[in-house]
Formats: C-alpha cells, structure tokens, sequence
C-alpha cells in the first residue's frame, strides 16, 4: 500500500517546468526543480527527454532557468546568475560544447526571445535612469525618489530608477553593434534598445526580423489604472536608444493588453487582454490601433498564460497555424484551441478542448515551429507534474518523464472527492474534499481559503501545501473551496465579490461548513481555518464575524485594506476590486472593522519583505489582537516575499508546514467560551 508524502519526502520531490521542445517535436529541454537543504535553497537545472529514452541533466548549475531552443534547434539560451544577478548563457545541443556567458549586465538580463533567423536574441534588463544632480552627490546610499506608483515590486524591493528597457544580443556577431557600457570584456556585444520611465514587457519578434512588440502601461497617468499596450520597437537604429515616448502604440487606447505577438503572416497581432475588468481573451488585430475580434468570447473562461502561483502556459501557434492557449475550468487547468481564420474570426465552431476535463492541470506550454507537437508539463491524479508530448494532429499524450515516482517511490497523495454546495443566495460553490482513508463519522476539519482573489483550488496533487497531507493522515479533513470571485466558473462568478469583500463571499465558506457537519462528515466543534494572502484576508474576515473555529492561521493577511494601497500593485487593484476608494466602502471590507470581535486563537505567518500584501498588515493585525488582551503568535520571515511559500528558503517553508500543523491541532480541543456575536 502507497503512504502519504509528507515534508521530509516532499523535499525529495523533482518538480519539472517550463518546457521548450525542439523545432521537430523530437525532444524537449525543460527545468527540474529539488531542495538543497544545505545551502537552505532551491537548485534548478536544465534537462533533456526524448520520447523513448530516460531523461537526463543538461546542465550542472545551480540555478539554472527560462530554456529558449534556437529556431534551428542547434543551441538552447538560457538564464544562470553570475554575481548574484541572471545572466544569459549558451549552449549547443547539436554536439559536445561548452556553456558560454553571453551577457555581463550590472543588473542583469531576461529570458531570451529569438530572432526568426536565429541570428539574434531579444529580451528585456533594468537599466537604471539617470539620476538627479543632488543624487549624484549624495553620500553613501542616496534616497529614493518617487513621483509615480510603481517604484517598488514584490521580491524586488525599491526599484529606485531602474527600469526594464528591451535590449538586443547579436548572438551570431553583426556590424553596428554597439557595446552597452554595463557589459564586460568577453561578453557578447549587444544594444539597448529603449530608454524610458515605464517596465517594459518581454518582446516578440516580427517575423521579418526587423521589428519586436512589447506591453506596456505608458502615459502620464497610467499609474493610476489597470493599463497596458502593445508597442512597436524598431530594431535598427541609428541615434541609440529609442525613447518610449517615441515607441508606436498598435493597440486601441480602450484595450487593456498584457501579453502581444505577432501572427506569422506579419500583418496581424495576437494579443492577450481586455477591454473591460473581467475574464481576459484572446484577441486578434487586424492592423495598426485597429478592430479587435475576441478568438475565446464564447468560452467564458480566462485566458491562463501561466505565472507565479498560477498554472497555464503562453499561448502559441502551431504549425497548422491554430492557436493553443491555457484556460481554467471548475478548478482544472486544460489546453485549448483558436482556429485563427484570414479575418482574424474564431470560426463558428469557436475555441474547442485540446486537454480539458478531468483532473488534469498544465503549467507549461510549448509548440513545436515544424511539426504538430506541443510539449506540455501536466500534474495528474498521482503525478505532482510530468512532460507530455501531445500530438496535435490525433490528440494522443505520451508522457516522457517519471519525476514523482523517481524521487517519492512508494509515495502517493490522497485525492480529493469532489463537492458541490447550494447556497443560499441561489449560487453553488464547488470544490475539493480530502478525507482521512476509512474515515467514518465526523473528524477535525481545516478550511483552507485561496489567494487571489481570482485563483482557484485544483483537483491534482499539490506539492506548495503538504500539511494538507500531513493533516489528513492525522485523521484531519481538508475543504478547499473556490468561492465566488474564483477563476474557472465565468465572467458573473469571476465578478460575482467586486465590491463585497468578506460580506459577499462569506457564506460561500460558512454554509458548506454547516452542511458538512450537518452530514456528520465535520466536527463542529473542531474546526480551523487558514489561508494566504487573499486567503489570509478571510480568515481575518471569518474570525471577526463567526466564533465557530477553533484556530486560524492567517498568512501573508490583509487587515487593513485602506492601507493596502501601500501594496506594489495597491491603487489599481484596490480600486477595481473594492469598487471605490471612499474611506466607509473600503472600511466596510475591511477586517479591523470587526477585530474586536475576534476570539479565535490566531497565527499570523508573513514575509518580512513582502510588497503585495506589505508586512505592516500582519503587524497591524498583530498589535490589534494583542492590545484587545488576545495572545496571537505573529511570525515574520527575514528576507521573504509574499511568495516566499512557493519559492522561499526552504527552511521557512518547511517551518511555515510546520507551525500550520502545530498551532492547528493544539487549539482544536478549546471549547467555546463566548456566544456567537449578532
């Protein structure tokens, strides 16, 4: 019989990504991910598969990222810090050959796009502005100076001026470069491209070779909203930098674009973005500021093009020049496909499931450039993540490696069973139960509310929440509910909570807890509940409107979400999610409205570097509980981003697992002592 995986063994896990497939479909280089516990940090390598034959290590670094095969399937760029920052580096794949540096920027590069001919390599690196004359003469380390939002971003900190400008790497040499004087001798030559006060985005190539696109929120006051465009950067030119006041903007100025490709025809964009707040869709343009004409409106599903925390894939052509893209769908993350016609139109049949349904969840995409393959990275009943070759042409998946049984022999996680609840307002929240094996009768439960608020729990095994497992072989029950506001469900679900935080969502947790205990399968004297980030804002949220948890673990909490507007992504966000910036609407949704009405035993978990949902709130959280005469336990991790729990040290995930377990099932036995407030 197959155990439980618990932390120890998780650490053994190899966790494959970001698949890129040759030009062929006949083998992929992807990521393989595992825990060095001695030096308390993740090691990332780059790997190799071919249908048939045993994967195997390509390269022996560290940290080793973002694999981009050549156009002729010759050499594979890639990302390996060199003095603490990421550098682009190369490597032939057609022979024996020595991985060689390509970049020495001071601050670093980005993943590398190619150039059509393979001649080149695109792609974006911060490049700091030109500082002020007082700066200048400033001692020691000068102050920040900000006059726009967006001075800082989780994980990065301060960006002080420093902005990401597009850059250009003549891989195979070329007349005309120009050296960037951040570049050390023995680096390739390469330029930079645009200058500018905006973070631009990763680039594309046209597919004339002559021309890139990039996303960006440019204007005076593209701060203050929810913006992006696609922009056109020339490749030639003869006066330096381009400044991005000067870049030509493709897209119309009521679109709201995140991600922008060229179509192979040259004269069209494909584009990923919205026009409204809602579900994003892919769109086609037809010409400079042009129509856009949805490819996905009859889906009713957003578009996944994959990033931290959340799965899917960017949406590519193939061959037969349909586009796959990733969507969500009831907590599953499936593989579609746009019949992109001449008219840029959809076709009547619209978007149509690739690999959709099930239990199965992609987190990587990649299409082959000569033959109908697509390599993907899918987690499956049993599977914690694999590679796939899908041919495109008959629907067939062949999985190519084994990581989960490598590295966990013996080890299976429990699945969950599937749940629908009824609520009262008429909606029905679904979600996930795991249960302890030959479970009869109520057991202690852990809700556990998701981020986002726009993400979603899935049905395949997930390995950033052990103490799931570890709990449920404890005897524990597990709910994971995707309530109103999560993604997979529509557009009115996906809208369902703009406005309403805490106040609207909160019987979407509440009653299909009374539901469970009403079956028997709860406890209802032994409940607990946690969650992170948005979670973490509703476990503050239930603890000051009900009395029925025996314990909460709040994690990377929202308290306060006035303050909020403190977060990197504060003015936009909060604005569109709260539905105002008048103070007495963000109060209403905010928990320290209701704190003094908390008694739950409280844990608090928080990044202390943390910029998306800032450290102050679980502080603040924190000095309420206490200065009411409550006795929460607040814990910061030096060093940690808010997502520090999916890609942090090692040492303050696994502490994190543990103090959940620990603080959870110490206080379920506390009986209620105070009445449930009106």
């Amino acid at each position: 019989m197959s155990s439980l995986p618990d932390l120890t063994a998780m650490e053994r896990l190899q966790r494959p990504s970001d698949p890129a497939v040759l030009p062929d479909g006949g083998a992929v280089v992807y990521v393989v991910t595992t825990v060095d516990r001695e030096r308390d940090e993740d090691r990332s390598q780059l790997w190799w598969v071919t249908p048939g034959e045993h994967a195997r290590p390509l390269t022996q670094g560290r940290r080793d990222s973002a694999p981009r095969v050549s156009p002729d399937g010759s050499r594979v760029a890639f990302l390996r810090p060199v003095d603490g920052v990421p550098q682009l580096h190369l490597l032939p794949l057609d022979g024996p050959g020595e991985v060689e540096v390509l970049t020495h920027l001071a601050s670093g590069a980005g993943a590398a796009v190619w150039s059509p001919d393979g001649s080149a390599v695109a792609f974006t690196a911060p490049v700091e502005g030109t500082p002020g004359e007082e700066e200048q003469d400033a001692p020691g380390t000068p102050p920040v100076v900000v006059d726009r939002l967006g001075y800082k971003s989780d994980g990065g900190g301060l960006a002080g001026s420093a902005r990401a400008q597009v850059h250009l790497l003549e891989v195979d040499g070329g007349a005309g470069t120009e050296v960037v004087p951040t570049t050390r001798a023995g680096a390739r030559r390469c330029r930079q491209l645009t200058t500018g006060p905006a973070d631009l985005g990763p680039p594309r190539w046209h597919p004339d070779g002559d021309r890139l696109v990039t996303c960006a929120a440019l204007g005076e006051d593209a701060d203050l909203r929810l913006a992006g465009a696609a922009y056109e950067v020339p490749v030639r030119t003869e006066d330096g930098p381009r400044s991005q006041a000067d870049l030509r903007r493709l897209t119309p100025e009521d679109a709201m674009v995140v991600l922008a490709d060229w179509h192979p025809d040259g004269s069209r964009l494909l584009v990923v973005g919205r026009r409204d707040p809602g579900l994003g869709h892919l769109h086609v343009l037809q010409g400079v500021q042009g129509e856009l004409t949805s490819l996905t409106e009859g889906l009713d599903r957003n578009v996944m093009p994959g990033g931290p925390g959340y799965p899917g894939g960017l949406p590519q052509l193939t061959v037969e020049g349909d586009l796959l893209f990733c969507a969500r769908d009831q907590g599953s993350t499936g593989l579609y496909r746009a019949r992109v016609g001449t008219s840029g139109s959809a076709g009547r049949e619209g978007p149509a499931p690739v690999l959709a349904g099930g239990w199965a969840e992609v987190s990587g995409l990649s299409v082959a450039t000569r033959a109908p393959v697509a390599a993907l990275v899918v987690a499956e009943e049993g599977s914690y993540g694999e590679v796939q070759l899908l041919d495109l042409a008959d629907g067939r998946r062949r999985t190519l490696t084994s990581h989960t049984a490598d590295s966990l022999p013996g080890l299976a996680p429990r699945q969950p069973e599937e749940r629908r609840f009824a609520i009262s307002d008429g909606r029905t929240v679904h979600g996930f139960l795991l249960r302890p094996e030959g479970a009869v009768g109520p057991t202690p439960l852990l809700l556990d509310v998701h981020g986002g608020p726009h993400n979603a729990w899935g049905p395949s095994p997930d390995a950033a929440h052990v103490y799931h497992q570890t709990l449920v072989a404890r005897g524990w029950s597990v709910l994971l509910l995707n309530p109103r506001a999560s993604d997979g469900y529509g557009e009115d679900f996906f809208l369902a909570n703009v406005g309403r935080w805490g106040a609207g969502d909160q019987a979407d947790f509440l009653e299909p807890l009374d539901q469970l205990v009403a079956e028997g399968v709860a406890d209802g004297e032994r409940l607990a509940v946690t969650g992170y980030s948005y979670g973490g804002y509703t476990t503050c949220w239930l603890t000051g409107h009900t009395q029925r948890f025996a314990a909460a673990v709040a994690g990377g909490v929202v308290a306060d979400t006035a303050s909020m507007l403190a977060s990197d992504v504060g003015h936009p966000t909060i604005a569109l999610e709260l539905g105002s910036l008048d103070h007495d609407r963000v109060w209403e949704q905010s928990p320290m409205s209701a704190v003094d009405r908390v008694r739950t035993p409280t844990l608090i978990l928080h990044g202390a570097e943390d910029e998306r949902c800032p450290a102050g709130q679980a502080e603040l959280w924190f000095a309420a509980l206490r200065a009411r005469g409550q006795h929460p336990v607040l814990v910061l991790y030096p060093g940690a981003s808010h997502l520090f729990i999916l890609a942090g040290r090692p040492s303050h995930r696994r502490d994190y697992h543990d103090r959940v377990v620990d603080w959870i099932t110490r206080h379920v036995d506390r009986q209620p002592t105070e009445k449930e407030p009106s």
